[in-house]
């Protein structure tokens, strides 16, 4: 008589285990699911806090520029008439103890300049149009000064204007070292979201599991200024003393969000 694979009393007994292992692996493996399908349609609990911090200084450098101009019937000529007045300019500002460094072209153009000239019109016949004419070369060059004494800059502007520059800008005051009060104030931004999210755990019984978000806004760093553009006629009416510029104080703010993961 043929045995089947079952008809021992160990194989009946194996494969009862191996049919219980079966069942459990499948249903550990069912319950995992389930519990990572809910988790990722839930998602981990958390909380946002925005912290800010803020550092104050006091401006230590000025920047204002001003722009040489000339017009002439060649070019040549022009840019000879530029040359000699930025010369003058630059020189002026170097005996001030400005440094090369601390000089610097933005922009320099030479472009044709144009005049409309009409024909006469002859009795009887139709009139012609009027044509441009080029009438010689406007050439200028702008340049931005940086000023690391600040009792100067009233100065520097009155004298760079009695020199023959034009376009003046409005002086503006910033700090020189920007990214070290930008890291000092993100610190303290960091650190009052931190403290934050700790109280706020603690009002709401649950307990920070770690960090899941930063997000940080651009800087905000005012600049003081004094005035704006100064045409040529706003120029020719500065007063002989210079003017008081002072600097006040500005304010590096920063501002950061921060989530975290609660349990």
């Amino acid at each position: 008589m043929n045995e089947t694979f079952f008809s021992s009393p160990i194989n009946r007994i194996l494969g009862t285990l191996a049919l219980v292992g079966l069942v459990v692996s499948f249903a550990a493996y069912a319950y995992y699911t389930l519990k990572q399908a809910e988790y990722m349609y839930m998602g981990p609990t958390t909380i946002s806090v925005t912290g800010e911090g803020e550092v104050l200084a006091v401006p230590d450098v000025g920047q204002f520029s001003y722009t040489v101009s000339a017009s002439a019937p060649d070019a040549t000529a022009a840019q000879t008439e530029v040359a000699t007045k930025g010369n003058a300019v630059i020189a002026y500002l170097k005996e001030q103890g400005i440094e090369d460094r601390d000089i610097k072209t933005q922009q320099y153009s030479m472009y044709p300049k144009y005049r409309w000239e009409e024909r006469p019109c002859v009795y009887g016949v139709p009139c012609m149009p009027g044509q441009q004419i080029e009438d010689g070369f406007e050439v200028s060059q702008s340049v931005t000064v940086k000023v690391r004494n600040l009792d100067t800059a009233g100065n520097l502007i009155t004298g760079v204007g009695e020199k023959g520059a034009t376009n003046l800008s409005g002086l503006t005051f910033t700090v020189d070292d920007e990214e070290a009060l930008k890291s000092e104030a993100r610190t303290l931004a960091i650190a009052d979201a931190q403290a934050q999210s700790e109280q706020l755990a603690k009002d709401l019984g649950v307990r920070i599991v770690k960090m899941n978000g930063y997000y940080e806004e651009g800087p905000m760093s005012p600049l003081y200024g004094y005035g704006g553009e100064m045409d040529a006629k706003m120029q020719s009416a500065m007063p002989a003393v210079a003017p008081e510029l002072p600097a006040g104080e500005s304010a590096t703010k920063s501002r950061v969000t921060v989530t975290y993961i609660v349990k």
